[in-house]
C-alpha cells in the first residue's frame, strides 16, 4: 500500500529499498514454497476471475506473497478502470 502511495505522489525509491523489497519478496515466496509458475499461474486466475466484473489494468497489476511470524497472506493491488454493472458484459 506504501508503494501505491509513493507512486501517487510521485516519491521516488532508492535502487537499494527496490532491492531490499525484491528480495523480501524472494525470501516470502521461498518460506512459502510457492513457485513463479505457481504464482504467474494464481496471477492469471484471478485476472479471468476479477474481469468478469470488472474492468482492470492488468500492466500495473501486482500480487504479491506477505508474511508475518505465523503465516503468509495474498496481497493484490489491481487497479480498477471500471464495474461492470450490466450481468451480460462478462464473458
Amino acid at each position: 500500500m506504501l508503494d501505491a502511495l509513493m507512486k501517487i505522489f510521485g516519491k521516488k525509491e532508492k535502487s537499494g529499498q527496490i532491492a531490499k523489497q525484491r528480495l523480501q519478496v524472494v525470501l516470502i515466496h521461498d518460506r512459502a514454497n510457492v513457485s513463479p509458475e505457481v504464482m504467474e499461474n494464481l496471477k492469471n486466475d484471478i485476472i479471468k476471475v476479477i474481469s468478469n466484473y470488472m474492468e482492470i489494468n492488468q500492466n500495473e497489476m501486482e500480487i504479491n506473497l506477505a508474511n508475518d511470524a505465523d503465516s503468509v497472506a495474498l496481497v493484490a493491488n489491481i487497479p480498477v478502470a471500471r464495474m461492470k454493472h450490466d450481468k451480460g458484459e462478462h464473458a
